[in-house]
């Protein structure tokens, strides 16, 4: 476990064909290639943002490999190993170890319910069958459960390489919670409201804004670590803005779809989402206007960063 995540690190799209049919591998390795440009540290593939739950097997080996073999050490590689059924789980985090992955991301068993003891032993599983480090991943809006500071404490006093967490459970305070439980062991990524989790002791932050402003937000938490908490409050606060547009009068979790489309505007095209989520296509003139009205908050966001790093670079 020598690896030491920080840092913003994408939670990436899954770039599909056109026709939604397969992985377009050449839109992986542009997508990837940008984040590097954009010197983000880490990209997370497979968790909810890469609507892992339509990928098949045969398509999930093709993203992993693709994506660790491309990225070539470049940034970190974390990949979301969760499923409903443990062995499932467990052979996932096996096949993104060998295929060279930093990291997992992996969700409590979903749609179950699990009591607190079967989460453990879910997590016991996969601990047991790979050596290189876990970021849970508490969202008890799609897991139908949310794991308590005492749980966490519990995991990371048993398992060795469990030290990672993804926090979503938009109680921004359970990032104190998680440190204080752990005796400052467990390394909280925020799943939402960076600054402020940061000032709560968060080390890094799961970031679906990096599909479209990668620079700007990465650049966030640079600057929070920096002491430059203005600037990054200032850029928390544009993200913050295309979020309430992608929120307005849409279904949960059209991020994703936007997210994609937002891509594209950026100038690199990933495909769309997969059924059951609304394609952007089927917005319409909705799609149309709403993408129309993040497009310029994307340019202020990403001119405001370069303005501010070029001035902290000048002197």
């Amino acid at each position: 476990m020598s690896k030491s995540f920080r840092g913003s690190y994408t939670v990436a799209i899954t770039p599909f064909k056109d026709d939604g049919s397969g992985i377009d591998t050449d839109a992986v390795r542009r997508f990837i290639d940008w984040q590097v440009a954009c010197d983000v540290p880490g990209i997370i593939m497979l968790g909810t943002t890469g609507e892992f739950l339509t990928v098949s097997d045969e398509e999930r080996r093709e993203l992993v490999e693709t994506t660790v073999k491309h990225v070539n050490g470049r940034m970190d590689v974390l990949i979301g190993s969760m499923n409903a059924h443990t062995p499932n789980a467990v052979r996932y985090s096996r096949e993104a170890e060998e295929l060279g992955a930093d990291g997992l991301m992996v969700i409590p068993p979903y749609y179950y319910t699990p009591t607190d003891d079967e989460i453990f032993q879910y997590y016991r599983a996969i601990s047991e069958a790979v050596s290189i480090p876990i970021m849970l991943y508490n969202n008890p809006f799609t897991s139908n459960v949310d794991m308590s500071a005492k749980l966490v404490a519990r995991m990371t006093k048993a398992f060795d390489n469990v030290r990672y967490i993804k926090e979503a459970s938009m109680d921004v305070g359970r990032v104190f919670d998680i440190i204080e439980a752990t005796d400052g062991v467990m390394n909280v990524f925020a799943g939402e409201r960076p600054v402020e989790s940061y000032l709560l002791g968060a080390v890094g932050y799961v970031n679906p804004f990096g599909n479209y402003i990668p620079y700007p937000t990465a650049r966030m938490w640079d600057f929070l670590v920096e002491g430059r908490r203005e600037d990054a409050k200032h850029i928390q606060h544009l993200a913050e803005c295309i979020n309430e547009i992608i929120a307005e009068g849409h279904p949960m979790y059209g991020h994703q779809c936007y997210s994609k489309a937002l891509a594209a505007a950026a100038g690199y095209p990933v495909g769309d989402v997969r059924p059951p989520l609304t394609r952007f296509d089927q917005l319409g003139d909705e799609g149309i206007a709403q993408r129309d009205k993040m497009v310029p908050l994307m340019k202020e966001v990403e001119s405001f960063a370069l303005s501010r790093q070029s001035k902290a670079q000048s002197g």
